[in-house]
């Protein structure tokens, strides 16, 4: 027997309180990073609006139920396709081109938004269906089956896997865990699993031993130029580059080195580091707030990603259940990439921090798979009789 709840009961006030603390922790990093010489804009200002039409978006996805994902599911994964494609022959005027890199439509009085950022969402959705109604098919699991999921599974993600990493490699990583992360939950044998996992870790071990040691094979059969390798020399060795390519990670240790156990306090900052508000906001805070602030967000991530697998856990529906997961794999792989290169623990992708770094593309992304998580709390159905009943 279903038990009624109200709109308040409903409600993920949990998930809402976390997003309020990450609001204000970034409000509170961009007003102090924003006040150096470097900027004219008020990036404070425009990143409460970005909280604000993320408010909104998680408002609108949370109407939509999961039946209701799983039809529109292929809708959506057509229209981020569509333009991810539609990206290459805009004009500029729809389209500009910025450091270099077509990767943003410009939109009047919002600025300039990434529909990758929102195309990884929707293969979550989209993957989320595919493996659910998988197990709903065969029934019966055996290595046939398995593979055939995995195929699947592997030409839906390949087709935005390649458009985005045309345009952002960092973003094209995040895809990658995405489809790593669902596959391992997805059931798939680890018969099969385990081979592909040893092959790619041998293979980026291959490569970095390349990329260190003999680099002129590079050079000489794949035609990688000597910036791309100082890249990975930078991140290893940044002091030997500190005036060019390694000078932000170079700061950035400094930055959070320099603020010890407490930091220097709010606004009291003595390193520069170019563009801090965004890719960096990490060194901002390790700076103003030492080991006691960066432990804080750390483990304001740590609760969210709880948070996300208690809801995974208590849903009684698989496709709810491979949505969280796939949120959980790409808010994981994004903290876990953007403090790891600021520290020098990973090389530098330029992957912001979520839900912290300034940026509107990236805040709404992230916010409209929290809306997902929203929907999941707000259209569970308990029972007060049976296995499920909560």
């Amino acid at each position: 027997m279903e038990t009624k709840k109200n709109v308040a009961e409903k409600f993920d006030w949990t998930l809402c309180f976390i997003l309020l603390l990450f609001a204000i922790t970034s409000c509170a990093a961009i007003y102090s990073a924003q006040t150096t010489e470097q900027y004219n804009d008020n990036y404070f200002i425009r990143q409460l609006v970005f909280y604000i039409i993320g408010s909104i978006i998680v408002a609108v996805v949370m109407v939509f139920d999961n039946e209701q994902y799983r039809k529109l599911s292929w809708y959506l994964y057509g229209i981020g396709i569509f333009l991810m494609v539609f990206l290459f022959f805009a004009p500029e005027s729809i389209a500009p081109e910025i450091k270099g890199a077509k990767n943003w439509f410009k939109i009047p009085g919002l600025g300039n938004i990434q529909p990758s950022e929102f195309m990884k969402i929707f293969l979550i959705i989209t993957l989320s269906k595919l493996i659910s109604d998988h197990h709903e098919k065969f029934t019966e699991k055996t290595l046939q089956t398995d593979v055939f999921l995995l195929i699947k599974l592997g030409f839906t993600t390949i087709l935005p896997l390649g458009l985005i990493a045309h345009q952002d490699l960092g973003s094209a990583l995040v895809v990658l865990a995405i489809f790593a992360g669902m596959v391992l939950v997805s059931g798939i044998s680890w018969k099969i699993i385990f081979p592909i996992v040893m092959l790619g870790v041998s293979s980026a071990g291959a490569i970095l031993y390349v990329v260190i040691k003999v680099p002129e094979l590079l050079k000489q059969y794949l035609d990688i130029d000597q910036y791309k390798l100082n890249r990975i020399y930078s991140w290893l060795d940044p002091e030997s580059f500190q005036s060019g390519i390694g000078y932000q990670l170079y700061k950035s240790l400094q930055a959070i080195g320099s603020g010890l156990i407490t930091g220097k306090g709010f606004g009291e900052r003595a390193v520069y580091i170019p563009d801090n508000h965004t890719d960096f906001v990490f060194s901002v805070i390790g700076e103003e707030y030492g080991f006691v602030g960066a432990s804080f967000v750390i483990g304001l991530f740590f609760i969210l990603i709880y948070h996300l697998t208690k809801t995974a856990l208590d849903t009684n529906d698989p496709f709810n259940t491979y949505i969280c997961v796939g949120v959980i794999s790409m808010i994981t792989f994004h903290v876990f990439q953007n403090i790891g290169m600021t520290i020098q623990l990973l090389p530098i992708t330029g992957i912001p921090l979520p839900f912290i770094s300034y940026g509107g593309s990236s805040l709404m992304g992230n916010m409209f798979a929290m809306g997902l998580i929203f929907s999941i709390r707000y259209h569970h159905k308990t029972y007060m009789f049976g296995s499920d009943s909560k």
